[in-house]
């Protein structure tokens, strides 16, 4: 398989790994199936340097895309109306990122939205969660008080997945990767596809 790299530029005008101004992570957002995931199979392989806005637009598009590959329960969602929630707990690491790669993104048949929040309470109605790395502190609190909801907890920092966390984003060698709990996820009542976990680095409870 091809390897995708991605190089980021903070500075305006920035350019993706194809030599090409624009936003990579719209790119891959435009993508059929199975080109994210080859894209997401690629992702141990994605250059970003930890910080810049290219790492959290390209975090917004695996976000998105992390959703497609779970199967919901109805038990997720307020009513057959609801909105696919996103949830930013803690400060925001990505700017306009969510909303300018979400705007009019569907799962399923429901329109994403992004919400963002500080009380743990507030996120557990959410599908997916994000916890900032503003949150680092307590993040054994957040995992806590998010049991026995449905939602999908994300994280970014060391140790997250291990801690309870059932995704966890990490910069290695300067490149993203993601490592799925799925005894995380099945507490939540989450069925995370073999395809997608195929493509992730799997950990347990604890390891």
């Amino acid at each position: 398989m091809a390897i995708l790299t991605h190089r980021f530029r903070s500075s305006s005008g920035a350019t993706d790994a194809r030599g090409q101004g624009g936003s990579t992570a719209r790119w891959i957002l435009g993508r059929p199936l199975i080109g994210i995931l080859c894209l997401l199979a690629c992702s141990s392989a994605t250059s970003a340097q930890s910080g810049t806005p290219g790492e959290y637009q390209l975090k917004a598009a695996f976000l998105f895309n992390f959703a497609k590959f779970i199967d919901w329960p109805a038990s997720s969602f307020a009513s057959p109306r609801s909105d696919f929630s996103i949830c930013i707990l803690g400060v925001d690491p990505f700017g306009r990122a969510m909303e300018d790669l979400l705007q009019d993104k569907t799962i399923g048949d429901r329109h994403v939205s992004v919400e963002r929040t500080r009380q743990i309470a507030e996120a557990r109605h959410c599908q997916m969660v994000f916890v900032s790395a503003s949150e680092k502190s307590r993040v054994r609190e957040i995992l806590d008080g998010m049991k026995g909801s449905n939602a999908l907890v994300v994280g970014e920092t060391d140790g997250f997945a291990s801690a309870g966390g059932a995704i966890q984003f990490a910069i290695e060698d300067n490149r993203v990767r993601f490592l799925i709990n799925t005894d995380a996820a099945d507490r939540a009542g989450l069925k995370v596809s073999s395809k997608l976990l195929s493509l992730a680095r799997v950990v347990h409870d604890g390891n």
